[in-house]
């Protein structure tokens, strides 16, 4: 699977996030026309990824927002009471798309090396289909309430404990050589990671998504591989 494949297979775009928000926070939304909602959220997030990459969550206002978007601000709160509210519903909504992905191209395969290929190329790949969701994400996480925070940890843990539960399968069936596989799992989010939070780095050197995926497969099964 390329990135190419995966976009096929995934076949997901930034409307498609705004409506899964819409859906599952209609009851508090003040909004009820689905189209509205979704075109309105598409425009506010955009806007958010925008504003927050030069100056950061907490120096964005309300009024920010407003003129970006070219709503007023009754009309974003129609969709969320505040900036609070607005970063737990982002950050959720992120969650819960990685832990879906991750555990849908992990049971694609049963067998411990594709499986974990299959989880690898799919973080990355899913990284680079929505980058502004993964950077801000990752970089406003230190602004979420202790709850939120708990909740970042627990989403992290979990897909962590995906891979290393793939690499303990593969232990015992004699693929994948002895070791701790918790740290292992650590060092495979850290290079995945690197993808969207230092994308310049591979941007000067030409780098494509799936020459970077190749190369971290080759090294991680370069050092988990038994033989």
């Amino acid at each position: 699977m390329d990135y190419k494949e995966f976009k096929k297979q995934y076949a997901a775009s930034g409307r498609d996030i705004s409506r899964a928000v819409f859906l599952k926070n209609q009851e508090v939304m003040r909004i009820k026309r689905e189209e509205t909602a979704v075109t309105n959220l598409d425009k506010i997030f955009e806007a958010v990824f925008s504003i927050t990459y030069n100056k950061g969550y907490q120096a964005m206002s309300m009024r920010d927002l407003s003129l970006k978007t070219g709503m007023s601000l009754g009309a974003l709160y129609a969709y969320f009471p505040g900036k609070d509210e607005l970063l737990a519903i982002m950050q959720t909504q992120a969650r819960a798309m990685v832990k879906g992905v991750l555990e849908e191209f992990a049971n694609v395969h049963k067998a411990p090396l594709a499986k974990l290929r299959a989880v690898i190329k799919a973080h990355i790949f899913l990284s680079e289909l929505f980058r502004p969701w993964f950077y801000f994400t990752f970089m406003e996480a230190r602004n979420l309430t202790p709850q939120g925070f708990e909740a970042v940890k627990s989403i992290e843990e979990h897909t962590q404990k995906i891979l290393s539960d793939i690499l303990v399968q593969g232990e015992e069936q004699g693929v994948f050589k002895p070791g701790n596989h918790e740290l292992t799992a650590c060092m495979i989010k850290a290079m995945q990671q690197e993808w969207y939070l230092k994308r310049w780095k591979y941007t000067k050197q030409k780098i494509s998504v799936d020459q970077f995926t190749d190369y971290v497969l080759a090294m991680v099964e370069g050092f988990c591989l038994a033989g």
